[in-house]
């Protein structure tokens, strides 16, 4: 099932540097442990020290590459690039990395977030004289850099001060990786050392992790790292404007075996369900979390409420993201594609059902139906973070607010609309004291309105993607 109601990361990104390693094949497994930020595209950039050699294509990590297309891509440095489109437009277009010509060659380049004065940097590209083909913001930071003079790294010195926005970059020349994140570190982005030689990068720990790099640290906010093969070089290219790292990081997107900012992810989503039950508790029979986001946080209510755990809804864990939809009649199944319930488990008793969020509203409306169907006697949705009432501009797929199912309604009148017996929330005080840091620690703009970076005059998330031209 394509869960439309869920929030969808803008995308990962992986960038390595060691000489004689399978550089290409690392990155290839490193995007495999970040496929559930991106599922629309993937793409490998390798540079053998004299070309940089792109790869790139619509779809899974795995239907894009093929032994024969990573022998091919041979090097000593490379990055790669998993990619939800953060306003819907899936088009090979926008697929990355992307790749930009300067004088000095080809600057390959993959981005995690948005800038918010994308339309301003088009136009000033124009002007300068630069060819601008895409509308993309990532397009926009490669342009950017293929006009700088001097190193890789100085031209995203230079550049990054004209960046406003979310971003985390990692970009490669012939002869340089760099990694870089905006002043105020939304979008995450660790720093590794392979014990065996080499350094990377990636937007999570998990695939360090997976190529069996040790994490040294996160990229700072403002910083830019050139990776070279026997250590790092640093420089504080713009000021740190304040950490605002992304909260729905540590409540959804992050793969649970992450660590963010130094805390276990899945620690931080099972004291959000312990939290939970302290503010929300209900008499019921048993706790069922929605796997697997809604699983840690489950566990947690569990454990504070003395209400059993089960695992009561199996997942179908090879249902991705396809280009091939369901017909009307299995349409109309929805959830099913992807959930499939227990009704020895579930039928006549009394359910807390803990989900990370809902956005929508669909796919919790449809979850309710189908353990109504299962027989489940009552069910009580709870909610591991609290009620989602503005839309993203840093790098996630969230609905324009006209969408949002908690904006403008009560949670009693959200229960009504899903079909649920009754509905709460995480507060936004009860999800600070689970991360154990406080609310200005974070950018928490899509529960409070409160954007920690400026944003365009005309706030329409859709203009800056490549759309199909018309027939």
């Amino acid at each position: 099932m394509n869960r439309a109601d869920e929030p969808r990361e803008a995308c990962g990104v992986f960038a390595v540097n060691a000489p004689g390693r399978d550089v290409s094949r690392m990155t290839f497994f490193a995007l495999h442990a970040l496929q559930h930020r991106g599922q629309e595209s993937a793409g490998i950039a390798v540079s053998d020290g004299e070309r940089v050699t792109v790869q790139r294509d619509l779809g899974l990590v795995g239907d894009v590459f093929d032994e024969p297309a990573l022998r091919s891509l041979t090097g000593d440095a490379a990055l790669g690039h998993v990619r939800y489109s953060t306003t819907g437009s899936n088009h090979w277009e926008n697929a990355q990395p992307v790749a930009q010509m300067s004088e000095q060659g080809i600057v390959a380049l993959g981005h995690n977030g948005n800038l918010t004065n994308a339309d301003e940097l088009r136009h000033q590209l124009i002007e300068a004289g630069a060819e601008v083909r895409a509308s993309s913001d990532s397009v926009l930071i490669a342009a950017l850099l293929a006009r700088g003079e001097g190193s890789l790294l100085d031209s995203v010195c230079r550049a990054m001060p004209r960046l406003v926005g979310a971003y985390s970059v990692v970009a490669l020349s012939e002869t340089e990786l760099v990694a870089f994140r905006d002043p105020h570190g939304v979008r995450p982005l660790a720093l590794g050392r392979l014990p065996e030689g080499g350094w990377c990068v990636a937007s999570e720990t998990c695939a360090l992790d997976q190529v069996g790099a040790v994490v040294e640290r996160e990229v700072r906010p403002g910083e830019a790292v050139r990776i070279c093969a026997t250590g790092t070089e640093s420089r504080q290219a713009v000021p740190p404007a304040g950490a605002k790292p992304c909260v729905f990081e540590n409540i959804y997107f992050a793969r649970p075996d992450s660590q963010l900012n130094g805390q276990a992810v899945w620690e931080s989503r099972h004291a959000m369900g312990m939290q939970l039950a302290d503010e929300h508790l209900v008499a019921a029979d048993l706790v069922v979390g929605l796997p697997d986001s809604g699983t840690p946080a489950a566990i947690g209510y569990a454990r504070a409420s003395g209400i059993p755990y089960a695992e009561a809804v199996v997942r179908n864990r090879y249902v991705g993201r396809s280009f091939i939809q369901p017909d009307q009649a299995l349409r109309q199944q929805g959830v099913l594609l992807k959930f499939n319930p227990l009704p020895s488990i579930i039928g006549g008793r009394r359910l807390v059902v803990v989900d990370d969020s809902i956005v929508r509203g669909t796919t919790t409306r449809k979850t309710v139906a189908m353990l109504r169907d299962a027989g489940a006697a009552e069910i009580h949705m709870r909610v591991s973070s609290p009620p989602i009432l503005w839309p993203c501009f840093y790098g996630i797929d969230m609905a324009e607010r006209s969408e949002l199912v908690a904006a403008g309604r009560t949670p009693e009148q959200v229960a009504e609309l899903t079909g649920a017996d009754s509905l709460a929330y995480l507060s936004l005080a009860g999800l600070q004291r689970a991360l154990g840091r406080p609310g200005d620690a974070f950018c928490r703009a899509c529960f409070t309105g409160d954007y920690p970076i400026p944003l365009p005059s005309v706030a329409d998330k859709r203009r800056f993607e490549v759309q199909p031209t018309p027939a």
